[in-house]
């Protein structure tokens, strides 16, 4: 991704793909007008050129050599060194520590947290693509040995002060977040902040952990490891809506605890997670301010037309779809809200809202935090459309997200408005993330968009720009 990247600034360049032969990177590639191989496959290299001469194109080819021979670059290392660990195991056991973090496609890593597990690690699985029963299997292990599995598909967590995944630069604090939505964990933990509240730890559990099947193996885990932790005041559980049999078992488990519990689940009646952040607050004794926005410069009339939800996260996709179907009706999804809401991909009427980090979407390619092509790519067809009138889109900052994501989204933004579209930004992330919040929101709001510290308070938004009045708007 980073190489594609680096050739498409190319003076000359004007697209540029250098990916592995996935099927999502062949439709990918298609899209962009290139034909493949018709042998290619996942193992095999796709590179894809385009430029406006044949000088421009020379000299992509020349960069893109130096480019990848530096990435195959061994690492140095020091005469008669060790050889680095081939396992897991092997590396828990030349250097102890107590958390291993898996990072591997979703097929291999069921057999290297299971070995960490023997090792006697925790385990923190950033891992998608993990089916369901090896999910089972890691957390009954772990919970044999007295550890505790996080994830599959956790993506964000914060230990002993130390952010994992896409975590963001937050200060200690007293509350304890136990995540089965790694973007809510994310909102709640930056509205947190912006209110001067810190976090003492934050547990993702991934995000089918409160599912019927999973049952809340490690939520239960989390709560007995965060009720342990003196440095733990207040422990908050937020979940995109969980089975509710599943929901009175954790929280009959709470009941239990010396430690006071916050919820935060999503679903049909439930607090949004602004709301959630205001009863955390309240329940600190600390006041509720009014969550940081930056109104479109100038602010834009949105031609008639449906809304389009373009979004990296998960649960922030969820949640508005929460609030937008209060008002809109029937809100088509790939995570829909009912089942007769499902999208079945391609160009559809109506609202749409798409999770571009689900699944069937990742597997062969970086997660929409770090590789915002495809989700551009959809940006750029609604753009060209008729039917869509607004644009709601969330950018997710913090350590391992995109190191600048308002770059390539404002030209798409300015775009988009210059059409006529009202585009609306969910902003999450804190004024210490590594990609400057404020700077980010100065750059989206001067392309044209509305942007929004709060997710809920960016989704009503939207919908009042599409023409609905959302439940609780103001």
């Amino acid at each position: 991704m980073r190489v594609s990247r680096t050739l498409a600034e190319r003076s000359g360049v004007r697209d540029a793909m250098v990916a592995m032969a996935t099927g999502l990177n062949l439709d990918l590639l298609d899209r962009l007008g290139f034909t493949a191989p018709d042998k290619a496959g996942p193992n095999d290299l796709l590179v894809a050129l385009r430029a406006d001469d044949e000088p421009a194109l020379a000299d992509a080819r020349q960069a893109l050599d130096a480019l990848l021979a530096e990435a195959a670059r061994p690492a140095p290392g020091g005469l008669g060194a060790p050889p680095s660990p081939r396992t897991t195991g092997a590396a828990a056991a030349r250097a102890p520590a107590d958390l291993a973090l898996i990072s591997v496609p979703g097929p291999y890593a069921f057999a290297e947290a299971m070995d960490a597990l023997s090792a006697g690690l925790n385990v923190m699985v950033f891992s998608d693509n993990v089916p369901v029963a090896q999910e089972i299997r890691l957390k009954e292990e772990a919970a044999r040995r007295g550890l505790i599995v996080m994830g599959p598909d956790c993506g964000t967590a914060v230990v002993g002060g130390v952010g994992l995944g896409f975590a963001n630069a937050v200060r200690p604090g007293p509350v304890g977040i136990i995540g089965a939505a790694g973007t809510g964990s994310q909102q709640l933990m930056c509205l947190l902040d912006t209110a001067g509240v810190g976090v003492s730890q934050v547990l993702g559990v991934g995000g089918r952990d409160l599912s019927a099947q999973v049952s809340g193996r490690s939520t239960l885990q989390a709560l007995a490891a965060l009720d342990a932790d003196p440095a733990t005041e207040l422990i908050v559980v937020v979940s995109k809506p969980p089975a509710p049999r599943v929901a009175e078992l954790i929280r009959a488990a709470a009941r239990r605890l010396d430690t006071p519990v916050v919820f935060a689940l999503l679903g049909p009646g439930q607090d949004d997670l602004t709301a959630a952040a205001g009863r955390v607050l309240a329940a600190l004794g600390r006041p509720e301010p009014r969550w940081p926005r930056w109104p479109a410069a100038p602010p834009p009339e949105a031609r008639p037309g449906a809304l389009r939800g373009l979004f990296a996260g998960g649960t922030l996709c969820n949640e508005a779809m929460l609030i937008a179907s209060r008002a809109l009706g029937e809100i088509r999804s790939n995570i829909p809200l009912r089942p007769e809401w499902a999208w079945p991909g391609g160009a559809t009427g109506g609202h749409l809202m798409i999770d571009f980090g689900e699944d069937s979407l990742t597997r062969g390619r970086a997660h929409p935090m770090i590789d915002p092509a495809l989700r551009l790519d959809r940006l750029a067809g609604e753009t060209a459309g008729d039917d869509c009138g607004v644009v709601l889109l969330d950018v997710v900052l913090g350590y391992a997200a995109d190191p600048d994501p308002a770059a390539a989204l404002a030209p798409a933004i300015e775009a988009a408005v210059a059409r006529g579209l009202g585009v609306v930004v969910s902003l999450c992330g804190t004024a210490d993330d590594p990609q400057d919040r404020d700077r980010q929101a100065a750059a989206l709001s001067g392309a044209g968009a509305a942007v929004f510290a709060s997710n809920a308070e960016a989704a009503r938004h939207a919908v009042a720009l599409a023409g609905g009045t959302p439940e609780g708007a103001g």
